[in-house]
């Protein structure tokens, strides 16, 4: 079973050094509208750890087909940490972000000693890094590390007034944010895959907005377009999470 977490949510850092200081570019101000439509700076800056857990839909899946139902389970840690769990009723695959390293884990359905570990590439590490950094900053703080952020200006996206920014965690990891203008929502983000994701409807925990539902659309190579479509049941703030979570599984069982 080949997830496509691993692709749309990896969806690392831009090495700047001088003999003398840095400066900074301002903040684009509709960083601060952008939060502020999500939530308070207190509310904001006090997440540490969010826990998703929700449904995964394919455009082409046949509700009653060897893929479905597909449920999904992501958990972030500042600041590099991320465990997503995907399972079906082919297996679980299990992909694992801790700081540098990262691992991924296929096992078969009803039969854990059918299972496959991957150590995950740098390309994939930085996407990883990029995805959880995304997650966790609330569009603040690339700087910090090791990113920039680029004002784009104001464009349609929707039929909406939007400012589009870039945020460049690296000349391969690039987001590119497109923000209502009248009231900082974040109306669509597209990656330079070329995918396209749009946060549908709002689940509100710890006084900040979530997305109730994610949809991606990618293009295949056969130039059809696929959509995924994530479905949250829940979102937890600040839950504590296993020391373990995050560790590589043993190869060899005791």
């Amino acid at each position: 079973m080949k997830s496509p977490l691993l692709r749309l949510l990896c969806l690392a850092t831009i090495a700047l050094t001088s003999a003398t200081p840095i400066l900074r570019a301002a903040e684009p101000a509709i960083i601060t509208k952008a939060r502020a439509y999500l939530g308070t700076e207190a509310a904001l800056n006090a997440v540490n750890t969010l826990h998703y857990s929700g449904k995964l839909e394919l455009s082409d899946m046949d509700a009653d087909g060897p893929e479905g139902p597909i449920t999904i389970e992501i958990i972030f840690e500042r600041p590099y940490h991320q465990r997503s769990t995907v399972t079906s009723e082919r297996g679980t695959e299990i992909t694992v972000l801790n700081g540098y390293d990262a691992w991924q884990r296929v096992s078969a359905a009803n039969d854990d000693t059918r299972w496959n570990l991957t150590l995950l590439q740098i390309p994939q590490i930085k996407n990883l890094r990029a995805n959880a950094w995304e997650n966790l900053s609330f569009f603040r703080g690339l700087e910090e590390a090791g990113g920039q952020i680029e004002d784009l200006g104001v464009t349609t996206m929707d039929d909406q007034t939007c400012r589009k920014l870039a945020f460049i965690h690296s000349p391969e990891v690039v987001f590119y944010r497109y923000f209502n203008v009248a009231t900082g929502r974040l109306v669509l983000t597209e990656t330079m895959l070329g995918e396209r994701i749009r946060e549908i409807g709002s689940i509100e925990v710890a006084g900040i907005k979530f997305p109730k539902e994610l949809t991606t659309e990618a293009t295949r190579p056969d130039g059809t377009t696929q959509t995924v479509t994530i479905r949250f049941d829940s979102v937890t703030v600040n839950e504590p999470v296993p020391a373990d979570a995050f560790e590589m599984p043993l190869l060899v069982s005791k």
